[in-house]
């Protein structure tokens, strides 16, 4: 990832000096589909040395859209005039394309300039940007383009001239197979680095927001680890106090976002494993998709995933075999075992097994059972789901318990929480809990309050607000996790706190026609952010704060913006590595109302 920088200056357009070379033809083999953000991706790039602005690949995608509305409109208008029009821009593209500084199959020697979203190497040939999975920020690397478009390309890493300082091998032995992490090759301090900058990048392009300096962020984060109560801190950016309040932080000229929290050890930390299972010559396998195939790849430890985890699914393959167990084949819809998910308490130490099949009726399912309670005594609940669709779903309606209890249960700080098979359950219990923490600090409760919490989920953090506050409300769109949410309230004797189903942007007007006003909103939306209208209902409620705890910063960015003219002001941005080794980042963001 790439390194932080300090100030809020501009980046500079760095024109990487580079040397084409033209190579030899070269069979592409289609990169995995993945998600991209509606906005352009630009990263900061290189122990502070190194500047660069870098376009999304997607562009403007309002402007793509309109493009082919306006394309739409024009084929059915005339099929014979749409079909003209079409192959007129294919022959202006290709007249363009052969206008750029590389080609196809060319190859390059080209500086790093940056590292976009997905963790890619950003490089220029002339001004022209190229996407290098691999390379990292303040290297030299040689490429081979693979595909060109009207303002970027595709490059494959052939050679690194000049490695940067960052630079790690891969501990995983198959990390460049799988795709599920994407930076083991960078050191785990340049990663919280790159996180952090990746923020404060989104935030000024997107947001439109005014970051504090890097060095007032450390400077915060230095004196709140040494002295935890008042001090006075004297930066070149402002004079503060660190006393921790929305007060003094917003003394500090711009938003504070600050070093990104990331573990001590960053290794098996995730509580869940979700493996594909496949069949080769040699029998039953599970793993993960090879890179841009459907085609399972058999695997037996991951290091992301706790030991146990392996050890469960390995189990079950083991048995599978000896028993003659099917696996499910997407292309012909038959087979019986199509996904194996292991879940573990970090606390309890309970794990709970579930078999979704392509059918009900398991062959040998006792022999089966009987096995795994024999070697995994730790297993306390095995359960079945039955998914026979031909989807890439992992679970279906219908879950039954084949052994044990339906649930297992586990801790987050000192709060009980009952997982079910299907209950979503955040994977990483430990950052989990720094990210929850920060929360509750966020919301500075004194025990008077009444908090609202917008996709409350299992109520997580509607649970760890109410231990703190006179009352909690929480609302989400997802029946079952509400009826989650209640018997989690149940489990821990917590009657400060009440669950609706229903939208937020529903819910809590109505919830304000009945007198319910909140000192404190918490919105922890999903990757697409908050529903506009949720946003105008916070601006309508106006609480002193908003906590805003986010896992895309590029959402994140556009909903401050609009917090912002509403009234609000962002005081502080917390970014919380819940996913070491991976592109994605986590942040909690505190707002005060202005007024």
């Amino acid at each position: 990832m790439t390194n932080n920088r300090s100030g809020r200056g501009k980046s500079r357009r760095n024109a990487a000096t580079a040397t084409p070379v033209q190579g030899n033809q070269h069979k592409k083999t289609m990169k995995a589909t993945r998600e991209r953000e509606p906005e352009q991706s630009r990263v900061r790039a290189g122990n502070g040395l190194l500047q660069a602005e870098i376009k999304h690949k997607n562009g403007n995608m309002n402007e793509v859209a309109q493009k082919k509305r306006e394309n739409g409109r024009d084929t059915r208008r005339s099929s014979n005039g749409g079909r003209s029009q079409d192959a007129s821009k294919r022959i202006r593209s290709s007249v363009e394309r052969t206008d750029l500084p590389v080609q196809k199959n060319d190859e390059a020697v080209i500086d790093i300039i940056g590292m976009n979203h997905d963790g890619e190497g950003v490089g220029r040939v002339e001004g022209f940007t190229l996407f290098v999975p691999g390379a990292l920020p303040g290297e030299k690397v040689r490429v081979k383009v693979l595909k060109t478009k009207k303002q970027y390309g595709y490059a494959k890493l052939l050679d690194i001239v000049q490695a940067s300082p960052d630079r790690i091998a891969a501990p995983c032995a198959i990390y460049d197979q799988c795709g599920g992490c994407q930076l083991q090759h960078m050191s785990y301090e340049a990663q919280l680095g790159w996180k952090r900058q990746h923020v404060v990048d989104v935030l000024e392009r997107i947001g439109k927001l005014s970051v504090a300096t890097e060095h007032t962020a450390q400077v915060l984060a230095t004196s709140a680890d040494t002295d935890g109560e008042a001090d006075t801190v004297t930066t070149s950016d402002s004079a503060m106090n660190a006393d921790g309040n929305a007060d003094s932080m917003s003394r500090v000229h711009g938003v504070v976002v600050h070093p990104t929290l990331g573990m001590s050890e960053p290794w098996r930390y995730r509580n869940k494993a979700q493996v594909p299972i496949g069949v080769t010559e040699g029998g039953l396998v599970g793993g993960f998709y090879a890179r841009g195939s459907h085609r399972i790849v058999d695997m037996n430890t991951c290091l992301i995933q706790d030991e146990r985890n392996d050890e469960v699914v390995a189990r079950v393959k083991e048995i599978g075999r000896m028993l003659g167990i099917s696996a499910y084949n997407e292309e012909t819809g038959r087979g019986l075992l199509r996904h194996v998910v292991v879940k573990t308490a970090f606390r309890t130490g309970e794990m709970m097994l579930v078999l979704v099949t392509n059918g009900r009726d398991i062959p040998h399912a006792d022999a089966w059972i009987g096995s795994i309670r024999e070697h995994i005594p730790h297993v306390a609940s095995i359960c079945q789901n039955v998914n026979t669709k031909r989807t890439n779903v992992i679970f279906g309606d219908e879950t039954r318990v084949l052994w044990g209890r339906d649930v297992i249960y586990d801790y987050i700080g000192n709060v009980q929480f009952a997982i079910s098979a299907r209950s979503f359950y955040q994977v990483n219990p430990v950052q989990t809990e720094v990210l929850y923490s920060k929360t509750v600090e966020y919301a500075e409760l004194t025990g008077k309050e009444t908090v609202i919490d917008a996709y409350c989920g299992i109520g997580t953090i509607s649970l760890f607000l109410a231990q703190h506050a006179d009352q909690v409300y929480g609302v989400e769109i997802v029946k079952e996790a509400i009826d989650d949410a209640r018997s989690n309230a149940l489990l821990n004797e917590m009657r400060n706190v009440k669950f609706e189903v229903g939208a937020s942007e529903d819910v809590i007007p109505a919830w304000k026609e009945q007198g319910i006003t909140a000192d404190v909103i918490v919105v922890d939306p999903p990757r697409k952010g908050c529903d506009p209208r949720l946003l105008d209902t916070i601006l309508e409620m106006k609480p002193e704060r908003v906590v805003y705890v986010s896992c895309n910063p590029s959402t994140l960015a556009r909903d401050l913006r609009i917090l912002e003219d509403g009234g609000y002001s962002t005081v502080e941005v917390q970014p919380v590595d819940m996913f070491p080794h991976t592109v994605h980042v986590e942040c909690c963001s505190l707002l005060v109302r202005k007024d």
